[in-house]
């Protein structure tokens, strides 16, 4: 495994192009351009004001820079660096900003969500669509790019209104059973389109392309419903979670609930394997009054090195307790993520934040259980093989396989805080954000499955 050098980075804007060919990365006002194989800087832009979002076209081939408080967008192109488009919303304002599926249309959203503009870049014409919703996730492309929803509130009720990309023409417009809807995504296959309610009110409807509502589901009817949802990539499983500490499994065949997975404070089960990251000891010859106070489990860990251990059944994971009497408790199932192959489920259970689970999801069981000493920021699956990166802020990143798992301390003068991760498309490499720097991870396959072997081995 090795490291790159750090290099600048503003509001953790750092993505690698979908054809892998290329990494973009903004320092305030600047959109650097870099050569993924060598690094070295391929074009270098100056936008004129400091960049909030960037965006890559599908083929790579241009990348939008939206600058919410002037309500900008610049375009640039790779191709012919002389080229670039300035789009100016003007008193309406600008919230949010997306490319397409084609890559030649940008959808801006306005101030209050009072529409979205389509812009197109080859015949410069504008398109209208009124009525947007302002909700969690209210616009879902299909995979293969010819279809979008878009969730709308309109006399005080909830639709969605699907649309034809290529020419924008309106396909199906029907009305949903929700309170206030939160949330809708196409399943990966562009079938199914799943529609969530308000966290008030558990409800999760299931719509065909055409419109038809195929199924609703409802796992209880306390005062908090739906945190997450998931789909898995071979669209067979939609993974609920919940405000009760769950997730439930729905299967594509009859959209009823195969199993639910809970998140105990304690594991009982030895069949179940517990990686616990503990501090490495001190050297030897200390004695016990001159050991430094323990780190707090919330505080990350910055410089301290650090290792995993197989802790012995039973377990006691720690807990928080949720501040019920305030908005968005931390509690529930608030991250979940399938890998690429569907075979694993991982999720984060907020009110057991140091805890990252990992589930079976051929054999519908809990397979492995990672504790680590500070609370997970974030997890991400690698997109070629079911390999799990970690980050909990500290200057370390975490690396689970199937194999084990590795504890990395991130090279470098100083701390290094991994806030959040970005996987290249070849699962080679991933990049570590950090609030001003970002650097390259380089993973060697055949060396980190040994490595994670001995590890896991050692502790056997």
């Amino acid at each position: 495994m090795n490291f790159s050098e750090a290099f600048k980075l503003s509001s953790l804007l750092c993505r690698f192009s979908p054809d892998g060919k290329y990494l973009a990365s903004c320092v305030q006002y600047r959109l650097v351009v870099r050569d993924v194989s060598t690094l070295q800087i391929r074009q270098l832009y100056t936008c004129l004001d400091q960049i909030q979002h960037i965006e890559w076209s599908a083929d790579s081939l241009f990348i939008l820079c939206a600058m919410y408080r002037r309500g900008l967008v610049q375009v640039w192109s790779l191709e012919q660096p002389e080229w670039h488009c300035k789009i100016d919303e003007g008193s309406a304002g600008l919230v949010a900003s997306c490319w397409s599926p084609d890559g030649r249309h940008i959808l801006n959203t306005t101030e209050f969500h009072l529409r979205i503009t389509v812009w197109s870049l080859c015949t410069k014409s504008v398109s209208y669509i009124k009525y947007p919703k302002a909700c969690q996730q209210g616009v879902t492309f299909t995979r293969d790019g010819r279809y979008m929803a878009l969730a709308e509130r309109r006399d005080c009720k909830d639709y969605v209104s699907i649309f034809v990309c290529s020419d924008w023409q309106l396909l199906r417009h029907f009305d949903t059973d929700t309170q206030d809807l939160a949330g809708i995504e196409w399943a990966p296959n562009g079938c199914v389109l799943a529609v969530w309610d308000t966290c008030l009110e558990y409800k999760i409807l299931l719509y065909s392309l055409d419109g038809r509502l195929l199924s609703a589901y409802c796992a209880y009817e306390w005062s908090l419903g739906i945190k997450s949802v998931a789909w898995s990539p071979s669209s067979q499983f939609l993974a609920v979670g919940s405000y009760d500490g769950k997730v439930r499994l729905l299967n594509h065949v009859t959209w009823k609930m195969i199993t639910e997975f809970g998140h105990p404070a304690a594991i009982n089960n030895p069949k179940i394997v517990v990686y616990k990251e503990v501090e490495k000891g001190p050297p030897l010859g200390l004695g016990r009054l001159s050991f430094p106070p323990p780190l707090p489990l919330a505080a990350p860990l910055s410089a301290s090195e650090s290792k995993y251990e197989i802790a012995s059944v039973p377990v006691s994971l720690q807990t928080l307790k949720p501040a019920t009497d305030r908005a968005n408790p931390r509690m529930g199932v608030g991250m979940l993520a399938f890998s690429a192959d569907s075979y694993f489920l991982a999720t984060r259970n907020d009110n057991v934040p140091n805890t990252v689970w990992v589930w079976d999801i051929q054999k519908l069981r809990l397979f492995v259980v990672l504790e680590q000493l500070a609370p997970v920021r974030s997890f991400l699956w690698d997109p070629q093989q079911p390999r799990l990166a970690i980050c909990t802020g500290g200057s370390k990143v975490y690396l689970w396989s199937p194999a084990g798992c590795m504890s990395v301390q991130v090279p470098g003068e100083g701390d290094f805080p991994v806030l959040s991760l970005c996987w290249h498309s070849s699962g080679d490499s991933l990049a570590l954000l950090s609030k001003d720097h970002f650097c390259l991870c380089f993973l060697d396959t055949e060396e980190g499955v040994h490595t994670a072997l001995e590890q896991r081995d050692s502790h056997a």
